[in-house]
């Protein structure tokens, strides 16, 4: 059975790398990514950023994009069981800069689930499976270990840490808190996923 979420943002988000249109999500099995999902935030149209000559020839600073520092939420009622806000925000590539970056991502796969998520948080359900909230923006962070939360309290703020092209939240689920040796736990958002393309508009 899919733990069941509720979005973890408010606002106009656009899914991707959804496991409603392929299993593994992200192509691979690696660091139980198969039933992950991402959520880029958009404008009221719609749009991420404006894409220009710049955006075609260098990195861009992630503070153009709409959704960098947009408040995140928890996606789940359970107890903090994992922190880490120290990774920097990091330029967003688009346009042949992404083409660099597509020859970095073997170096990042090797340096461990911690460097591809960057900054995120750790969340445990009551029936024990851990849901992990990923790319946050460096000190927003504002839960800790330990902690007790609803479905929808305050978490941290979307960012651009960790291994992420563009400002975006990345959620996956796993059936225990060690990454390296767990299995992937499938998701759902009121019972359903969206699919790639779809804008997501959570109150």
């Amino acid at each position: 059975m899919p733990v069941d979420l509720v979005y973890p943002f408010t606002g106009r988000w656009r899914t991707r790398n959804s496991p409603a249109d392929r299993v593994p999500s992200h192509g691979t099995a690696l660091f139980a990514t198969s039933f992950a999902i991402d959520f880029v935030p958009v404008d009221e149209a719609g749009r991420t950023a404006p894409f220009s000559l710049g955006s075609l020839l260098r990195p861009e600073p992630p503070e153009r994009f709409p959704g960098f520092g947009r408040r995140l939420l928890a996606p789940v009622e359970g107890v903090v069981v994992g922190v880490h806000d120290g990774d920097p925000d990091h330029d967003a590539v688009r346009g042949l800069p992404s083409v660099g970056y597509a020859l970095t991502q073997r170096r990042r796969v090797a340096a461990g689930w911690a460097a591809l998520a960057g900054n995120h948080v750790m969340v445990r359900t009551r029936s024990g499976e851990v849901v992990a909230v990923c790319h946050l923006r460096r000190g927003s962070v504002e839960v800790h270990v330990g902690q007790r939360v609803r479905a929808g309290d305050p978490l941290a703020r979307s960012g651009n840490s960790g291994n992420s092209t563009e400002p975006h939240v990345h959620v996956q689920a796993i059936d225990r808190v060690e990454v390296d040796v767990a299995a992937a736990v499938p998701i759902a958002f009121g019972g359903r996923l969206p699919r790639n393309g779809e804008i997501v508009e959570a109150e």
